[in-house]
């Protein structure tokens, strides 16, 4: 594929633009009748296999989360999603836009994020009825002896 065939992929795939690659291991976390189908399909295609359960019980290099108002306390979420994946590993939070049942603030997505030690990037729309927002894990200090 040419880099100009990547850069139109990156544009029109949303798993492409969020960074999903090919071999990743992709844990996926608060599945419900109303998950964006098109998305998880988009992020098995990219990754080239099937998105794990909430069962998988071995260590993934991404974590998609979605996450509606009512379920529960966010940071707790994400702390919980953080120990799900490799040092370093991408978290994928998936919460209803603006206007759609189960909307979550971004001030409060943002302090969750803070809260549980990860990085929070600008959020994204990544479907008809959902935004994304890539929160990075900090990589361990390299201990001492």
């Amino acid at each position: 594929m040419s880099a100009t065939a990547d850069h139109a992929e990156e544009r029109t795939n949303p798993a492409a633009r969020l960074g999903f690659q090919p071999g990743q291991v992709v844990q996926e976390i608060g599945y419900d009748d109303d998950v964006d189908q098109e998305l998880r399909e988009a992020i098995e295609e990219a990754v080239e296999g099937d998105l794990m359960d909430e069962d998988f019980d071995d260590v993934a290099d991404a974590v998609v989360l979605w996450f509606r108002d009512d379920d529960g306390d966010l940071t707790d979420a994400l702390v919980d999603a953080t120990t799900y994946i490799e040092e370093g590993g991408a978290i994928l939070l998936l919460t209803p836009k603006t206007g759609r049942s189960g909307y979550v603030e971004p001030s409060d997505i943002q302090d969750a994020a803070t809260t549980a030690g990860l990085t929070a990037s600008k959020s994204v729309s990544v479907g008809k009825d959902w935004s994304g927002s890539r929160l990075a894990t900090p990589k361990a200090a390299k201990s001492k002896k």
